[in-house]
């Protein structure tokens, strides 16, 4: 058995135990005053039973019928007159019993009757008196006296099956409360050991159906982790394999390029040529190393957002007038719908990256003569800003990776397409970096529109 299931074992049953223990004092103590009440209360019923006769027929032949009475019953009767003088008694008589009555005369007694022994665990015998009375005068008293042998051993049978009930259910606790700590520590168990694949990097971990309660909760957290660990390790290898081959097409190219351009027979203008290639490709290769350290620093949470009001219409406006010469290139008309009195809290710098990715994106995707829209609307608590062209758009198997690092829809990745799938990436992580969310919409010759939704209480 594990150490987990005998400790929680172990704990439950002290616990259960220390329950017991209180639940089956309170009974004995509870079954055993009520059941010594009951024969005190009966015996001083009994005791003005015959007061109530006696009153009724106070002469020598009932006094005599009385004793006789008890004569025959397990309990005894001692009769006094007025003065306290034993005047009939049953036989035979408990231990003791007259020399109670003489110590007991003048007591003032209630009428409803007195218990005047109610030891009866270190006294020989219990006892009530019960006064008779004549015409509004005392005129004697009945004492009723009971052996307490008959009451221990009443108690001794109690305490017996006590012992018995208690033996039973504490075997049956240690067997139940080990088989469900068993039952409750084995998702625990599994899952242990699921964790201990999971460090030794096999995440081909299998935790089975879960429960809905915490211990399934926690079950579903790991498999999610694992299957979560296992993705990201696909992707780790995908990307750097993916890395491999960016970092070699641009390498290549730079030390093929610098070993023509050393041939001694290049013209001039042909060795300018091949450095002003060299230059274009250190050039690519520079924007990729420092993207990709753009993106290590937003997965660490090291990418400092400062954020500062800004007029969203000017802000926008002011960076569309950098792409005015590739638009007139392309006859492209970019229109900007955006009420001038909006304004949002982000960083500007970083913003502006966003910003200039999708715009470099909406131009290099569509077609001369087209259209891009940029609308902004301002919706409670929060700004919307659109980017809407009319170009080739996304394949809807493509649609759903777009935000993947280093995933280009263009699977032949020609050096004139440009990027490395990262330019998307950035933006999501930029914009969730600003509290914001980011949704595409897409379909082949449909064009694209990339929604970015920012909280102005963010």
């Amino acid at each position: 058995m594990n150490r987990i299931s005998i400790k929680l074992g172990l704990l439950f049953l002290v616990f259960i135990l220390l329950i017991e223990v209180g639940l089956f004092f309170y009974l004995y103590t509870g079954l055993a005053g009520t059941r010594i009440s009951e024969e005190l209360e009966s015996l001083r019923l009994r005791g003005n039973s015959h007061r109530e006769v006696l009153e009724k027929h106070h002469d020598s032949a009932t006094l005599s019928h009385v004793a006789l009475m008890e004569s025959e019953a397990e309990t005894d009767v001692i009769i006094t007159d007025e003065d306290g003088k034993i005047i009939r008694t049953s036989t035979p008589l408990v231990k003791g019993a007259r020399e109670a009555v003489e110590q007991w005369q003048g007591y003032s007694l209630r009428y409803k009757g007195e218990i005047m022994q109610g030891n009866w665990k270190n006294k020989p015998y219990i006892a009530t008196a019960s006064p008779i009375r004549l015409n509004k005068k005392n005129v004697g008293t009945v004492y009723m006296f009971e052996n307490t042998k008959d009451i221990q051993d009443m108690i001794a049978r109690l305490q017996h099956h006590f012992y018995i009930v208690g033996v039973i259910s504490v075997l049956f606790s240690i067997i139940t409360i080990f088989a469900l700590s068993k039952f409750i520590t084995l998702p625990l168990i599994r899952m242990k050991r699921a964790t201990q694949k999971l460090s030794q990097g096999d995440f081909s971990v299998k935790l089975g159906a879960h429960s809905r309660d915490e211990l399934g909760q926690l079950g579903t957290s790991i498999q999610t982790l694992a299957n979560e660990l296992h993705r990201l390790k696909e992707e780790r290898n995908e990307f750097l394999s993916s890395i491999s081959h960016e970092l070699q097409t641009p390498l290549m190219y730079l030390k093929g390029y610098a070993d023509v351009a050393k041939r001694q027979s290049n013209s001039e203008v042909e060795r300018n040529k091949y450095l002003n290639i060299i230059e274009e490709e250190a050039q690519r290769l520079s924007q990729l190393v420092k993207d990709l350290f753009q993106l290590a620093q937003l997965d660490q949470h090291t990418f400092l957002i400062q954020k500062q009001n800004v007029k969203l219409y000017s802000y926008l406006h002011h960076i569309i007038q950098h792409f005015d010469l590739a638009l007139k290139e392309k006859d492209i008309q970019l229109q900007l719908n955006c009420p001038q009195e909006i304004e949002v809290n982000i960083d500007p710098e970083r913003f502006q990256q966003v910003v200039v990715n999708l715009l470099d994106n909406a131009l290099k995707y569509s077609d001369n003569g087209t259209e891009i829209l940029v609308i902004v609307r301002e919706l409670p608590k929060k700004v919307t800003i659109t980017f809407k062209d009319q170009g080739i758009g996304i394949p809807s198997t493509d649609l759903p990776y777009v935000f993947d690092k280093l995933y280009r829809v263009e699977k032949s990745r020609s050096r004139k397409s440009g990027g490395y799938g990262l330019g998307l990436s950035i933006v999501k992580e930029i914009v969730e970096a600003h509290g914001g969310a980011v949704t595409i919409e897409s379909g082949v010759g449909k064009g694209t529109m990339v929604e970015i939704l920012l909280r102005e209480d963010v």
